[in-house]
């Protein structure tokens, strides 16, 4: 699990873990004491309501899953970063903090071997995040993918805060109207409507990162919804098929094979000439937007793409 993979629900079985909710108090139910990391939307979880605050919650948002233990520094710090960012996404996705030590068999149902590990929960299926400790930036990587998957599979709402506003969440600043067009038509799922919202902002402004970051991400959702089932047959058939060597990419990119992605077209731009090599090198270019230029994985692949071109 130390590697992202949103492109199948993880091994886990959950059903031995859909129960009613249990009795005010009991572990893991509700008005039982949180371990840690708290905020607005930072729930803790167990056995008894996991059903109800996981599963169900995951129709609506993404479900994040820590599970911890309050023995391990490196859960305490993890559990840190998750609260900050939970806050900061602001219902994108709920936070559900588990204690290993204290349930068990939720820790037997998810395989944990070692903590911290973090699993997404969409719609009921369990999606493998990472293992171990990470800092701010890589978590909001792993988060920012998550969202873009939900989007893709028709999950557009947000959580319900759980908790108390904390005060820093108040003071902050409010969203940037200038994306509140595009915005809205991503959460109601009008991805046609949010890339024109994007191409217009960036008509006013060409050099707006965050529009072109948030371009890129909409229309990788939109050519990977009806991806051809032969498609990864045709791009190993014919290594110069432009076309499906860059679906294949954005596939990759969508599961979290970020690097795969890249070699993948990197190899391509090596094979093509012309025209052709072109549409590739656009195409890397348009995925280093979707990952954050400051990605150490972009920054490599850069440099092997200056290598391939010269």
């Amino acid at each position: 699990m130390s590697q992202s993979n949103f492109s199948r629900p993880g091994a886990v079985d959950l059903s031995s873990l859909r129960k009613p909710a249990g009795a005010p108090g009991a572990p893991g139910a509700p008005g039982a004491p949180a371990g840690g990391a708290t905020g607005a939307y930072v729930l803790e979880v167990g056995e008894a309501n996991f059903q109800a605050d996981v599963i169900e919650r995951s129709l609506q948002a993404p479900v994040v899953v820590e599970l911890y233990s309050p023995r391990s520094q490196g859960s305490n710090a993890l559990g840190a970063v998750l609260a900050q960012l939970s806050t900061e996404y602001a219902g994108k996705f709920l936070l559900a903090r588990i204690d290993v030590d204290a349930n068990p068999q939720v820790a037997q149902a998810f395989g944990v071997q070692a903590v911290p590990v973090v699993i997404a929960i969409l719609r009921g299926q369990p999606v493998p995040l990472f293992q171990g400790v990470l800092g701010e930036p890589e978590v909001r990587q792993y988060l920012d993918q998550l969202l873009t998957v939900a989007v893709a599979n028709g999950i557009t709402g947000r959580a319900e805060p759980v908790g108390p506003v904390a005060e820093a969440a108040e003071e902050e600043e409010a969203p940037n109207p200038r994306y509140e067009k595009a915005e809205n038509a991503v959460g109601a799922g009008d991805l046609d409507g949010a890339i024109a919202a994007y191409e217009e902002l960036l008509q006013e402004t060409p050099n707006d990162a965050e529009a072109k970051s948030g371009l890129a991400r909409v229309q990788l959702v939109k050519r990977t919804q009806d991806v051809p089932a032969d498609v990864r047959t045709r791009a190993a058939d014919n290594p110069t098929d432009v076309e499906a060597q860059m679906l294949v990419a954005d596939v990759d990119l969508m599961g979290g094979h970020v690097d795969d992605a890249f070699a993948r077209l990197i190899s391509t731009v090596q094979a093509t000439a012309g025209d052709e090599r072109n549409a590739v090198r656009l195409h890397l270019l348009e995925l280093f937007e979707v990952v954050g230029a400051d990605d150490e994985r972009v920054v490599k692949a850069r440099r092997r793409l200056m290598a391939a071109l010269f």
